[in-house]
This record gives structure tokens, C-alpha cells and sequence, in this order.
């Protein structure tokens, strides 16, 4: 689990992982599901998480196998968490825990559509516990997960999981989902009023449908996947100037300004939590 932006994608590098303490788990041969990831975690050296949580474009879900709860610290004070779902745009949130295992679930907006069973929208802004939203599957499903002996095990019913929860779906849009796929594509350097007119869409009526499949609106979209690369060069070691100038920001200060709004901190702050964390 990445101490400051959680990726269930980071499975792919568990030798950083590994000298932070952290076992890391993937699943062989990925998820049957298209966008779907998932990794499983366990903090093999004991030495405790405080995460800050950054806004990516994704829904994550973790699930904790453990006894302890999470402690969840957003807007609203702490609150006391097993497993949870967090938002595209959660807000500043900072996750903290003890002796932490779980198994990590990031959703695309797509696969998000067809699994959370809500309207996206009603998570906008928040970090939500998986009973509220899932009841008595999401106990059952911690409770397989404990007793299962492997991480494989564990990765496989989760991926079983979900496929069943597709079952009957009601799909995205075409035109949202190549909205999405555009906005990704193009790293958010996209013009909404362009974008809907592609579809021969109002910029209204592609607001009002993406914002309710996807959880934010268009701009907001694109903002969160430009900073999500931005934020992915600093923690690499890019400097300020040259990732925004790769990213598609007006200049420096406006990358700036987006990192302070969304991470609360600066630039150079956030690559050096992350040369703290690796």
C-alpha cells in the first residue's frame, strides 16, 4: 500500500514495498474484470500506516481481514473503519492503522458504474464504510477473506466477488464512457464544450449524465487525471517546471496551485513525503 496515493497498481513494484516493511500480493493472471485492479497488503515489519489519501482517478476499496479497525481522518474527524470505499475526490483524508492486512480493489469509473450499486454521485466527496454501502456482502465477503490461508485465495474470491456483482449491471452511456476514455487519453487536456459536441450533446445535457455515472463532473474529471500524472512525476523525482510543462499546465504556478488544493501541500512537499515513504 503506497503511503501517500493509493494504487492497488503498486503490486507490480513489491521490492519498494518490501523495504518499507510491506508484503504485497498481486493476482495471477489480473482481474477478469476490465478495470478492475486489486493487490493485497500486509505490514510485515509492524511499523504501522498513516497514509494520506490523495483525489485519483479511481475508486478504491479496501477491505480489512484484520480484528483492529482503521482509523479514517477526513473533514468530519476521525472515524473508526474495517473496510471502506473511497471516492474519486475524497477530500484531504489521512488513513492510519495498526498491524494493517487488507485487500486493496481500484475501479476504474466503468467498473465503478456497474459495481458500486449506487449512483456515484452520492459518494462524491467522501470516504464511505463498505457495510453502509454493500451490507451484508461486504461482512460476508471480510469474513471468507479472514478465513482463506493464501493471498491468492483471497485475491481470487474477491475477483469472484465482483464479477458477480456486475451480473445484470446497467451499463454506462456510450457516450459517457467515451467521454471518460477521451478525458484519460488526452491526460485532461480536454474542453468540455468540444467534448459534447463530439456526441452532439449540450454541454448541459453531458454534465448532468456524466456527472451522474462517473461521481464529478467533466472539468472536474479532467483536473483529476492531470493531477494524478503530475503527482505520479513529482513522486518519481520530476522537478515542478518540467512536469508542468509535460502535464498540460498554463505554468508552474497553476500547477501549484492544484497541487496545494488537492494534496495541501506543495510540490516539492509531496515528492519529498515520497522520498520519506520509499
Amino acid at each position: 500500500m503506497r503511503r501517500h496515493h493509493v494504487d492497488a497498481g503498486d503490486a507490480g513494484s513489491p521490492d519498494r514495498d518490501a523495504k518499507n516493511g510491506w508484503e504485497v500480493a498481486g493476482l495471477l493472471g489480473g482481474a477478469s474484470l476490465e478495470g478492475v485492479r486489486m493487490a493485497g497488503f500486509r505490514d510485515r515489519a509492524a511499523a504501522g500506516l498513516d497514509m494520506q489519501v490523495l483525489p485519483q482517478p479511481a475508486v478504491v476499496v479496501v477491505i480489512s481481514l484484520g480484528e483492529a479497525p482503521m482509523t479514517v481522518v477526513g473533514a468530519d474527524g476521525p472515524r473508526a473503519m474495517r473496510s471502506f470505499i473511497a471516492s474519486l475526490s475524497p477530500g484531504p483524508t489521512r488513513i492510519r492503522g495498526e498491524g494493517v492486512e487488507c485487500v486493496e480493489v481500484n475501479l476504474s469509473p466503468r467498473a465503478a458504474h456497474a459495481l458500486l450499486g449506487v449512483s456515484p454521485r452520492e459518494l462524491e466527496g467522501s470516504v464511505t464504510g463498505l457495510d453502509d454501502l454493500w451490507g451484508p456482502q461486504a461482512r460476508r465477503l471480510g469474513e471468507r477473506l479472514a478465513e482463506a490461508t493464501t493471498w491468492q485465495e483471497r485475491l481470487a474470491l474477491t475477483d469472484t466477488f465482483l464479477a458477480r456483482r456486475t451480473a445484470g449491471a446497467r451499463p454506462m452511456s456510450p457516450e459517457v464512457a467515451a467521454a471518460w476514455d477521451t478525458i484519460v487519453a488526452r491526460r485532461g487536456r480536454v474542453r468540455v464544450s468540444a467534448l459534447a459536441a463530439s456526441f452532439g450533446w449540450s454541454r448541459q445535457r453531458l454534465w448532468s449524465r456524466f456527472t451522474d455515472q462517473i461521481g464529478v463532473t467533466p472539468k472536474r474529471a479532467a483536473v483529476l487525471v492531470r493531477f494524478d500524472h503530475a503527482a505520479r512525476a513529482l513522486c518519481a523525482g520530476g522537478n515542478a517546471g518540467d512536469t508542468a510543462l509535460a502535464c498540460g499546465y498554463a505554468d508552474q504556478s497553476h500547477l501549484h496551485r492544484d497541487v496545494l488544493t488537492l494534496a495541501g501541500c506543495t510540490p516539492g512537499e509531496l515528492a519529498g513525503r515520497a522520498t520519506s515513504a520509499g
